[in-house]
Protein backbone atom coordinates (compact mmCIF):
# COMPACT_ATOMS: atom_id res chain seq x y z
CA UNK A 1 0.00 0.00 0.00
CA UNK A 2 1.38 3.50 -1.25
CA UNK A 3 2.17 5.97 1.60
CA UNK A 4 -0.65 8.40 2.18
CA UNK A 5 0.19 12.06 2.83
CA UNK A 6 -1.48 13.40 5.61
CA UNK A 7 -4.53 16.39 4.23
CA UNK A 8 -2.78 18.80 6.68
CA UNK A 9 0.33 18.13 5.13
CA UNK A 10 -0.52 18.38 1.98
CA UNK A 11 -2.20 21.92 2.34
CA UNK A 12 1.20 23.22 4.26
CA UNK A 13 3.21 22.16 0.78
CA UNK A 14 0.41 24.05 -1.19
CA UNK A 15 0.93 27.14 1.19
CA UNK A 16 4.54 27.12 1.13
CA UNK A 17 4.28 26.42 -2.62
CA UNK A 18 2.32 30.01 -3.01
CA UNK A 19 3.87 32.08 -0.24
CA UNK A 20 7.23 31.04 -2.30
CA UNK A 21 5.54 32.03 -5.41
CA UNK A 22 4.16 35.15 -4.47
CA UNK A 23 7.97 36.12 -2.66
CA UNK A 24 9.48 35.80 -6.44
CA UNK A 25 6.67 37.84 -8.20
CA UNK A 26 7.43 40.02 -5.49
CA UNK A 27 11.09 40.04 -6.17
CA UNK A 28 10.31 40.61 -9.64
CA UNK A 29 7.54 43.66 -9.09
CA UNK A 30 10.38 45.43 -6.80
CA UNK A 31 13.56 44.89 -9.06
CA UNK A 32 11.38 45.78 -11.88
CA UNK A 33 10.35 48.99 -10.26
CA UNK A 34 13.98 49.95 -9.55
CA UNK A 35 15.69 48.91 -12.46
CA UNK A 36 13.07 51.09 -14.08
CA UNK A 37 13.84 54.28 -12.14
CA UNK A 38 17.66 53.72 -12.39
CA UNK A 39 16.93 53.32 -16.16
CA UNK A 40 15.11 56.65 -16.76
CA UNK A 41 16.42 59.08 -14.45
CA UNK A 42 19.60 59.47 -17.11
CA UNK A 43 22.18 60.86 -14.91
CA UNK A 44 24.82 58.33 -15.73
CA UNK A 45 24.74 56.49 -19.61
CA UNK A 46 22.78 53.43 -19.84
CA UNK A 47 24.49 50.38 -19.71
CA UNK A 48 23.59 48.21 -22.81
CA UNK A 49 25.38 44.69 -23.69
CA UNK A 50 24.05 43.08 -27.48
CA UNK A 51 24.62 39.40 -27.61
CA UNK A 52 24.80 37.89 -30.95
CA UNK A 53 22.61 34.70 -30.98
CA UNK A 54 22.42 32.20 -34.63
CA UNK A 55 18.53 32.07 -34.65
CA UNK A 56 18.40 30.03 -38.12
CA UNK A 57 21.28 27.10 -37.32
CA UNK A 58 22.75 28.50 -40.84
CA UNK A 59 26.51 27.83 -40.90
CA UNK A 60 26.91 31.29 -42.88
CA UNK A 61 25.07 33.09 -39.68
CA UNK A 62 27.63 31.24 -37.72
CA UNK A 63 30.66 33.26 -39.75
CA UNK A 64 28.51 36.42 -40.19
CA UNK A 65 28.24 36.50 -36.32
CA UNK A 66 31.99 35.77 -35.74
CA UNK A 67 32.54 38.87 -37.86
CA UNK A 68 30.65 41.35 -35.99
CA UNK A 69 32.49 43.78 -34.10
CA UNK A 70 31.73 46.93 -31.71
CA UNK A 71 32.17 49.03 -34.26
CA UNK A 72 29.28 48.20 -36.21
CA UNK A 73 27.28 50.44 -33.14
CA UNK A 74 29.27 53.11 -33.44
CA UNK A 75 26.43 55.22 -35.59
CA UNK A 76 24.32 54.98 -32.47
CA UNK A 77 26.43 57.39 -29.92
CA UNK A 78 26.44 60.66 -32.58
CA UNK A 79 22.56 60.06 -33.41
CA UNK A 80 21.58 59.57 -29.43
CA UNK A 81 23.79 62.36 -28.59
CA UNK A 82 22.05 65.18 -31.19
CA UNK A 83 18.78 63.79 -30.07
CA UNK A 84 19.53 64.28 -26.27
CA UNK A 85 20.70 67.61 -26.41
CA UNK A 86 17.74 69.14 -28.52
CA UNK A 87 15.69 68.04 -24.94
CA UNK A 88 18.27 69.25 -22.91
CA UNK A 89 20.28 66.15 -21.87
CA UNK A 90 23.99 67.16 -21.24
CA UNK A 91 25.38 63.72 -22.01
CA UNK A 92 27.98 62.99 -24.19
CA UNK A 93 26.40 59.29 -25.01
CA UNK A 94 23.44 58.65 -23.05
CA UNK A 95 23.31 54.83 -24.44
CA UNK A 96 27.07 52.52 -23.64
CA UNK A 97 26.92 49.92 -26.41
CA UNK A 98 29.28 46.66 -25.22
CA UNK A 99 29.29 43.20 -27.36
CA UNK A 100 29.26 40.03 -25.75
CA UNK A 101 30.08 36.74 -26.63
CA UNK A 102 27.79 34.92 -28.83
CA UNK A 103 25.11 32.88 -27.29
CA UNK A 104 24.90 29.09 -28.38
CA UNK A 105 20.99 28.46 -26.39
CA UNK A 106 17.91 29.87 -27.89
CA UNK A 107 15.23 32.08 -26.22
CA UNK A 108 12.20 30.64 -25.09
CA UNK A 109 10.01 30.88 -28.02
CA UNK A 110 6.73 33.65 -27.67
CA UNK A 111 3.92 32.74 -26.98
CA UNK A 112 1.26 32.23 -29.64
CA UNK A 113 -1.68 32.45 -26.82
CA UNK A 114 -1.13 35.80 -25.67
CA UNK A 115 -3.45 35.33 -22.32
CA UNK A 116 -1.81 37.18 -19.13
CA UNK A 117 -0.60 34.07 -17.50
CA UNK A 118 0.57 32.41 -20.46
CA UNK A 119 2.66 35.56 -21.14
CA UNK A 120 3.69 35.97 -17.30
CA UNK A 121 5.13 32.60 -17.00
CA UNK A 122 7.18 33.06 -20.25
CA UNK A 123 8.57 36.76 -18.96
CA UNK A 124 9.74 34.41 -15.74
CA UNK A 125 10.82 31.89 -17.96
CA UNK A 126 13.10 34.34 -19.93
CA UNK A 127 14.49 36.08 -17.47
CA UNK A 128 16.34 32.75 -16.35
CA UNK A 129 17.43 31.93 -19.82
CA UNK A 130 18.87 35.34 -19.62
CA UNK A 131 20.21 34.95 -16.33
CA UNK A 132 21.93 31.11 -17.09
CA UNK A 133 23.17 32.24 -20.54
CA UNK A 134 24.90 35.35 -19.81
CA UNK A 135 28.58 35.49 -20.86
CA UNK A 136 29.35 39.05 -20.64
CA UNK A 137 32.55 40.05 -18.94
CA UNK A 138 32.05 43.07 -17.09
CA UNK A 139 29.76 45.62 -15.64
CA UNK A 140 25.51 44.14 -15.25
CA UNK A 141 24.02 45.87 -18.17
CA UNK A 142 20.83 47.24 -17.40
CA UNK A 143 19.64 46.12 -20.71
CA UNK A 144 20.26 42.54 -21.97
CA UNK A 145 19.66 43.02 -26.23
CA UNK A 146 19.45 39.30 -27.85
CA UNK A 147 20.45 39.96 -31.70
CA UNK A 148 18.61 36.77 -33.24
CA UNK A 149 20.42 36.86 -36.40
CA UNK A 150 19.56 34.69 -39.76
CA UNK A 151 20.70 34.35 -42.94
CA UNK A 152 18.70 36.03 -45.47
CA UNK A 153 16.69 33.95 -48.09
CA UNK A 154 13.83 34.57 -50.62
CA UNK A 155 11.80 31.85 -48.34
CA UNK A 156 13.05 33.49 -44.62
CA UNK A 157 11.33 36.44 -43.02
CA UNK A 158 12.47 38.24 -40.54
CA UNK A 159 9.96 37.63 -37.61
CA UNK A 160 8.83 40.24 -35.05
CA UNK A 161 11.21 41.68 -32.44
CA UNK A 162 10.57 42.67 -28.73
CA UNK A 163 11.57 44.65 -25.97
CA UNK A 164 10.47 44.07 -22.98
CA UNK A 165 9.94 47.08 -20.37
CA UNK A 166 9.94 45.13 -17.21
CA UNK A 167 12.42 42.87 -17.77
CA UNK A 168 14.74 45.06 -19.84
CA UNK A 169 14.90 42.16 -22.19
CA UNK A 170 14.83 42.88 -25.88
CA UNK A 171 14.71 40.00 -28.46
CA UNK A 172 15.58 41.33 -32.11
CA UNK A 173 15.56 39.69 -35.64
CA UNK A 174 18.03 40.68 -37.56
CA UNK A 175 19.68 39.78 -41.00
CA UNK A 176 23.15 38.10 -41.24
CA UNK A 177 23.95 40.46 -44.43
CA UNK A 178 27.45 42.00 -44.55
CA UNK A 179 25.97 44.80 -46.92
CA UNK A 180 26.67 48.14 -45.36
CA UNK A 181 23.21 49.51 -46.22
CA UNK A 182 21.59 46.10 -44.09
CA UNK A 183 23.99 46.80 -41.05
CA UNK A 184 22.20 50.73 -41.17
CA UNK A 185 18.72 49.27 -41.12
CA UNK A 186 19.50 46.80 -38.26
CA UNK A 187 20.61 49.34 -35.98
CA UNK A 188 17.57 51.07 -36.58
CA UNK A 189 15.87 48.17 -35.59
CA UNK A 190 17.70 47.53 -32.42
CA UNK A 191 17.80 50.57 -31.29
CA UNK A 192 13.79 50.80 -31.55
CA UNK A 193 13.64 48.06 -29.75
CA UNK A 194 15.75 49.22 -26.73
CA UNK A 195 13.89 52.86 -26.28
CA UNK A 196 11.12 50.02 -26.03
CA UNK A 197 12.42 48.67 -23.21
CA UNK A 198 12.79 52.26 -21.67
CA UNK A 199 8.69 52.57 -21.95
CA UNK A 200 8.75 54.10 -25.32
CA UNK A 201 5.12 52.85 -27.21
CA UNK A 202 4.79 52.08 -31.28
CA UNK A 203 4.13 55.09 -33.28
CA UNK A 204 3.15 53.12 -36.05
CA UNK A 205 -0.40 51.30 -37.60
CA UNK A 206 0.21 47.77 -37.25
CA UNK A 207 -2.41 46.73 -39.57
CA UNK A 208 0.01 48.76 -42.52
CA UNK A 209 3.25 49.83 -40.97
CA UNK A 210 2.41 53.28 -41.65
CA UNK A 211 3.63 56.02 -39.63
CA UNK A 212 0.65 57.37 -37.18
CA UNK A 213 0.58 61.37 -37.35
CA UNK A 214 1.49 63.20 -35.74
CA UNK A 215 3.49 61.15 -32.84
CA UNK A 216 4.88 59.08 -35.77
CA UNK A 217 6.16 61.95 -37.77
CA UNK A 218 9.71 63.13 -37.73
CA UNK A 219 8.87 66.65 -38.64
CA UNK A 220 4.63 66.87 -38.28
CA UNK A 221 5.01 69.99 -38.03
CA UNK A 222 6.40 70.63 -41.68
CA UNK A 223 5.16 72.18 -44.61
CA UNK A 224 3.88 70.79 -46.66
CA UNK A 225 3.43 67.65 -44.12
CA UNK A 226 4.26 65.12 -46.67
CA UNK A 227 6.76 63.75 -47.84
CA UNK A 228 8.30 63.55 -44.54
CA UNK A 229 12.82 63.92 -44.82
CA UNK A 230 13.10 61.81 -41.47
CA UNK A 231 11.64 58.80 -39.41
CA UNK A 232 10.51 58.72 -35.93
CA UNK A 233 12.03 56.47 -34.27
CA UNK A 234 9.13 54.28 -32.99
CA UNK A 235 7.05 55.37 -36.33
CA UNK A 236 9.49 53.21 -37.63
CA UNK A 237 9.01 54.93 -41.23
CA UNK A 238 9.33 57.76 -43.77
CA UNK A 239 6.50 58.89 -44.42
CA UNK A 240 5.86 59.54 -47.89
CA UNK A 241 2.32 59.69 -48.62
CA UNK A 242 -0.67 58.53 -46.71
CA UNK A 243 -0.27 54.96 -47.73
CA UNK A 244 3.12 55.10 -48.54
CA UNK A 245 6.17 54.99 -46.30
CA UNK A 246 10.25 53.81 -46.51
CA UNK A 247 12.21 52.02 -44.26
CA UNK A 248 15.48 54.75 -43.25
CA UNK A 249 19.09 53.96 -44.46
CA UNK A 250 20.27 54.31 -41.14
CA UNK A 251 19.80 55.97 -37.49
CA UNK A 252 21.12 59.57 -38.69
CA UNK A 253 17.99 59.31 -40.83
CA UNK A 254 16.08 59.36 -37.72
CA UNK A 255 14.70 61.20 -34.58
CA UNK A 256 13.52 61.02 -31.23
CA UNK A 257 10.14 62.57 -31.32
CA UNK A 258 8.48 64.32 -28.16
CA UNK A 259 5.64 61.77 -27.33
CA UNK A 260 9.29 58.89 -27.28
CA UNK A 261 11.38 61.59 -25.39
CA UNK A 262 8.61 61.63 -22.43
CA UNK A 263 7.88 58.02 -22.52
CA UNK A 264 11.44 57.26 -21.85
CA UNK A 265 12.18 60.00 -19.55
CA UNK A 266 13.95 62.67 -21.59
CA UNK A 267 11.16 65.09 -20.78
CA UNK A 268 9.71 65.28 -17.39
Amino acid sequence: MLFAIPKKLFMNFKQIRITLLLLILAYVALDTFLSNKRATDWKHPLRVVIYPINADGNSATDHYISQIDSKQFDSFKPLLQREASRYGLNLSSPIQIQLAKPIKILPPAIPKDRNILTVMWWSLKLRYWSWKTDNHQGITPQIRAYALYITPTKNKQLRHSTGLKKSKIALIQLSADTDKKVVHKNNVIILHELLHTLGATDKYDLRNNQPIFPDGYAEPNLKPTLPQRKAEIMGGRIAISKTKAKVPAGLMQTVVGAKTAREIGWVK
